[in-house]
């Protein structure tokens, strides 16, 4: 096996941080889409394209995350009131967000 030798003295960029969604979208486009993960890899975009839909996953989720909780009915009267149904409620937002992110952003 040949290996390629970098005899240049620059050093390694830094990879961008790519946070949980990132991680998802990288194992999805190694195991589901090869072709367009070997083109990343090749042009060293791999890092950028991960943290890119990471940002905007976290963004969108900002969005969405009040509107879910309002047409659940999760209100600050509710989290006074009876704070473990406002948590079970928040909670099932949040996995709705999360379901919601996962197919428009990661997994398209």
């Amino acid at each position: 096996m040949r290996k390629l030798i970098d005899n240049s003295h620059a050093p390694a960029a830094k990879r961008p941080y790519i946070g949980h969604y990132g991680h998802l979208r990288k194992a999805y486009l190694e195991q589901y889409r090869p072709d367009l993960y070997t083109a990343l890899v090749a042009s060293e975009k791999l890092y950028e394209h991960c943290a890119e839909i990471n940002e905007a996953a976290q963004h969108r989720i900002d969005l969405i995350m009040p509107e879910l909780a309002r047409s659940a009915g999760a209100t600050e009267d509710l989290k006074r009131k009876d704070q473990l149904a406002w948590v079970g409620l928040m909670n099932a937002c949040r996995a709705q967000a999360d379901e919601i992110v996962k197919f428009e952003l990661v997994y398209d």
